[in-house]
C-alpha cells in the first residue's frame, strides 16, 4: 500500500497504530520544512528514506504525490472494543460513527476526515457490500486516518445491539425521522450513515433508537453521504461542547 503526499506521510509517521511504513521515497528536487519534518521523523522511527528522480515516483503513483510517497504494510483495523476505550480514556460520552454499505472510497475517506476534525472516536462498517481501506480512502482523508479508529465487523446490526446494551443511543440518518434541529444528541450517541444509493437499510433503522432527518428547502431530497454525515456530526459535536460549557 502507498501513502502519498506531504501531510499524509506525516501523520502517518506520527501514527504508530494504523500503519507500518516500511520506507519512504521522495524527490531529490524537493526541500522545505516538511521535508525536513519527514526525514527527522522517519530517522527517529529507523524508517529507511530514499531521494529518487522525480519521474521515479511518477513512475510508482499517476495521481499528485506532492514529491513524496511512503510504502506501507495493509491498513491495521481496530477492535469495537478499542474505539469504546478512547472515549473512556478522554473521560467523554462515546461518540461513533456507523458506516452501512458506503462503497465510494471517495466518501470514506472524506466521512474520516470530518470524523477526525469533530472529534469522533471511531468508525465501526461491515465488511460486506462495502468499501475498505484502499490508497483513495488514505489519500482522500488527508492524513486524518492516521488519527481515527476504524473496526471492520461482520455484522453491523449486531454491534448496533451491542452499543445499545452498552448505554449508547444509536440513531440512523435518513428521511422520515426526528428533525435534526430538534434531537436531543448529547451523551453517548453513535451515527448510522447509510450507503450513497440505498441509504441505511430497513433492518438496521429497525435496530436503531430512531431517525433523525436532516431539513432541505430544495427540490433535492438527497445528499452525498459524506456531506450528510459533516451535517450531523456537527450538530453531535455542538451539542457536546454545550454539555461541556
Amino acid at each position: 500500500m502507498i501513502i502519498e503526499g506531504k501531510n499524509a506521510v506525516i501523520e502517518a509517521l506520527n501514527s504508530n497504530e494504523n500503519f507500518t511504513i516500511e520506507k519512504i521515497l521522495i524527490s531529490s528536487s524537493m526541500k522545505g520544512a516538511d521535508f525536513n519534518t519527514i526525514f527527522l521523523l522517519a530517522k527517529k522511527r529507523n524508517i529507511p528514506v530514499q531521494t529518487v528522480p522525480a519521474e521515479s515516483l511518477s513512475g510508482e503513483v499517476k495521481s499528485k504525490h506532492q514529491g513524496v510517497i511512503a510504502y506501507c504494510t495493509t491498513f491495521i483495523y481496530s477492535q469495537v472494543s478499542e474505539i469504546l476505550e478512547v472515549a473512556k480514556e478522554k473521560n467523554e460520552s462515546h461518540f461513533i460513527v456507523i458506516l452501512d454499505s458506503i462503497e465510494d472510497p471517495h466518501n470514506f475517506g472524506s466521512i474520516i476526515r470530518v470524523c477526525e476534525c469533530l472529534g469522533v472516536h471511531g468508525i465501526i462498517f461491515g465488511k460486506n457490500r462495502a468499501c475498505t481501506v484502499n490508497e483513495t480512502v488514505i489519500k482522500t482523508s488527508a492524513g486524518a486516518i492516521s488519527h481515527v479508529k476504524i473496526a471492520k465487523v461482520t455484522n453491523i446490526n449486531h454491534e448496533i445491539e451491542n452499543l445499545k446494551n452498552a448505554n449508547i443511543w444509536v440513531y440512523a440518518c435518513e428521511l422520515g425521522g426526528t428533525p435534526l434541529e430538534k434531537a436531543n444528541l448529547k451523551g453517548n450517541i453513535a451515527i448510522v450513515i447509510g450507503s450513497e444509493g440505498r441509504g441505511v437499510s430497513e433492518l438496521t433503522k429497525k435496530t436503531c433508537d430512531g431517525v433523525l432527518t436532516i431539513k432541505m428547502k430544495g427540490k433535492i431530497n438527497s445528499l452525498n453521504a459524506s456531506v450528510a454525515a459533516g451535517i450531523v456530526l456537527h450538530e453531535v459535536s455542538k451539542q457536546r461542547i454545550e454539555v461541556k460549557n
